[in-house]
C-alpha cells in the first residue's frame, strides 16, 4: 500500500511554500508517498498567455509571460537548494525548448491545441524538477517520473481522457518500483501522453484526476488533496461567516454539492479513487494538523439524516410553462422537453402541477427561441434574477421536522419553489437573487449552530 499526496499551485508556489510541502512529504516517507504536483503558483496562466502572445506574433511578450515563469522557478531554488546547477542548468533547457515552441507559433500564427498542450505542461514539469531537486538535497532517495511515462489519454488535447486500464499497467511499470525501493516518487499532475507519445494535458481539475487515477493504479490506502482550504466547508465562506469544515461526505453528498456550486473537488476527477475504494481527503498544506475531510467510499450508504452543508448557485431563471393540454395528456411532458433538448437548455430542478410546469435554467438560455418552439403548446411565464439554495445530506428526506425547520428559519423569505431532488440527500429552495445571503446565512444558523456530537469523528478515518 502507497499514500497518493497532491498539492496545488498556491501550495507549490514559492519556494518557502515548496519547503513546507517537502516537509509533509518527508514526514509521511514510511508511508511511501507518491507526490503529485500542480504548476507553481499562476504559472498555467502565464503560459497560456505565452501562447497566444505568440499566435499574434508577439514574441517579446510571449517570452516576457515565459520569463516571470523561470524566474519563480530560479528564485525558489535560490531559496531550497545550495547547490542548484545542475537545477538551473535543467531548467534552462526547458526554457530553450519553450522559447523554440512560442517562435515557431509565431512564425506560423498558429496555435493548434497539440502545441498549447506542449507549452503549458512546462508548468508541472518545472515544479517537479525543484521539488524533487529539493528532496534530493534532503538526502532522500527520489524518484522524479515523467508523467506521460504512466498517464496513458486518447488525443482530445486541452481535455484528455485517461485510458485507466492501461494508465494502471504504466504505473506498475514506472511508479510502483521505486516506490517498493523505498523512494519518494514525483510526478506531474494534469499531464500525459497520447499512444503516440504526443504531450497532453487533461483539463480542469486535472491534477486531481491525476492522484486519483495514479491512487488507482497503486492501491492507494489513501489520495490527498492538499490546497488552500481545511476541507470541504459547510457553506460558501463569502456567503455565510465561519463555516465549518465537514469531517465526512460519501461520494454522492460531494457530487450533490458540487453539481450546486459549492467548491469540493469535481466529482469526475476523484472517480478512480472512489470506484477503488480509495478515501480522498482534502487538507489545508499551511495548517497540516487542523481539520480536513474525508470523501469516504468505503462507509456504503450513509443514514447521516441531517444536514452535512449548504450550497448556492445563481443567477437562475424560473420558466413556468402552462397548458390545459397537460391534463391527463400522455407524453405531453416529453414533448415539452424535447424542445429544451433541441435547442440544448438545460434543466435543474422541476416541479409539475396539474396543467403547468415550473423549472430553472441558465439565465443565458434562449428563452425567445424557446417560446416559439412551444407556440400552440404552451404559454410561458419568465422569472429573472433568482438563485437555488440547496441542502445537501444523505438521508434527509428521513429526517424528521427538517422541512419545518428549514421553512421556520427563512421567514420571512418565502421560496418561490421547493423541491426534494429526484434523491434523498437534496433539498432545494428557490428565492430572489438579492436573497440568497440572507437564505443561506439563516439556514446555516439553524442547522449549524451546534457543534456537531461527531465533529472529530471523521478525522480519524484517514489515519
Amino acid at each position: 500500500m502507497s499514500l497518493v499526496m497532491k498539492f496545488g499551485g498556491s501550495s507549490v508556489a514559492t519556494g518557502a511554500r515548496l519547503r513546507q510541502v517537502a516537509d509533509l512529504v518527508v514526514a509521511a516517507r514510511n508511508r511511501r508517498p507518491a507526490v503529485v504536483l500542480s504548476a507553481m503558483g499562476k504559472s498555467t496562466d502565464a503560459l497560456f498567455a505565452a501562447g497566444e502572445a505568440a499566435r499574434s506574433g508577439d514574441v517579446g511578450t510571449a517570452m516576457e509571460r515565459v520569463g516571470t515563469v523561470f524566474a519563480s522557478a530560479q528564485a525558489a531554488c535560490a531559496d531550497l537548494l545550495a547547490d542548484a546547477a545542475s537545477t538551473r542548468a535543467t531548467l534552462d533547457a526547458m526554457r530553450t525548448d519553450l522559447g523554440t515552441l512560442l517562435r515557431g507559433v509565431a512564425l506560423l500564427r498558429e496555435l493548434t491545441p497539440r502545441t498549447r498542450d506542449a507549452i503549458v505542461a512546462h508548468g508541472e514539469r518545472i515544479a517537479t524538477t525543484v521539488f524533487a531537486a529539493a528532496l534530493r538535497e534532503r538526502g532522500v532517495p527520489v524518484a522524479h517520473v515523467d508523467a506521460r511515462d504512466w498517464l496513458l489519454t486518447d488525443e482530445v488535447h486541452g481535455g484528455a481522457n485517461p485510458a485507466r486500464a492501461e494508465t494502471a499497467l504504466r504505473a506498475a511499470r514506472t511508479v510502483a518500483p521505486p516506490l517498493a525501493d523505498g523512494a519518494i516518487v514525483v510526478t506531474q499532475g494534469y499531464v500525459g501522453a497520447s499512444v503516440g507519445g504526443a504531450t497532453t494535458t487533461l483539463g480542469r481539475g486535472g491534477s486531481d484526476w491525476s492522484a486519483a487515477l495514479l491512487g488507482e493504479a497503486l492501491r492507494a490506502e489513501e489520495v490527498q488533496i492538499w490546497t488552500d482550504v481545511e476541507g470541504v466547508l459547510s457553506a460558501d465562506p463569502r456567503v455565510v461567516p465561519e463555516p465549518r469544515p465537514i469531517p465526512v461526505l460519501s461520494p454522492a453528498e460531494a457530487a450533490e454539492l458540487a453539481a450546486f456550486g459549492a467548491k469540493v473537488l469535481h466529482p469526475a476527477t476523484i472517480q478512480p479513487a472512489v470506484e477503488a475504494g480509495i478515501p480522498v481527503t482534502v487538507r489545508h498544506t499551511l495548517r497540516p494538523t487542523g481539520a480536513f475531510t474525508t470523501i469516504d467510499p468505503r462507509a456504503g450508504r450513509s443514514t447521516r439524516g441531517a444536514v452535512a452543508a449548504l450550497a448556492c448557485r445563481g443567477p437562475v431563471t424560473v420558466l413556468t410553462m402552462t397548458s390545459t393540454r397537460m391534463l391527463a395528456a400522455s407524453g405531453y411532458l416529453a414533448r415539452l422537453f424535447a424542445a429544451f433538448g433541441e435547442l440544448g437548455i438545460c434543466v435543474d430542478l422541476v416541479a409539475t402541477a396539474e396543467v403547468s410546469v415550473t423549472c430553472t435554467v441558465e439565465p443565458d438560455a434562449p428563452l425567445e427561441k424557446l417560446a416559439k418552439a412551444l407556440a400552440g403548446h404552451a404559454t410561458i411565464e419568465v422569472q429573472t434574477d433568482r438563485a437555488i439554495v440547496a441542502a445537501v445530506g444523505d438521508g434527509l428526506v428521513r429526517a424528521p421536522q427538517l422541512l419545518a425547520r428549514a421553512a421556520a428559519a427563512l421567514h420571512p423569505i418565502v421560496p418561490e419553489i421547493t423541491c426534494f431532488g429526484g434523491n434523498d440527500r437534496n433539498l432545494s429552495f428557490v428565492v430572489r437573487q438579492a436573497e440568497v445571503v440572507a437564505a443561506m446565512q439563516r439556514l446555516h444558523a439553524e442547522f449549524f449552530a451546534t457543534a456537531p456530537a461527531a465533529a472529530t469523528a471523521g478525522q480519524e478515518v484517514a489515519r
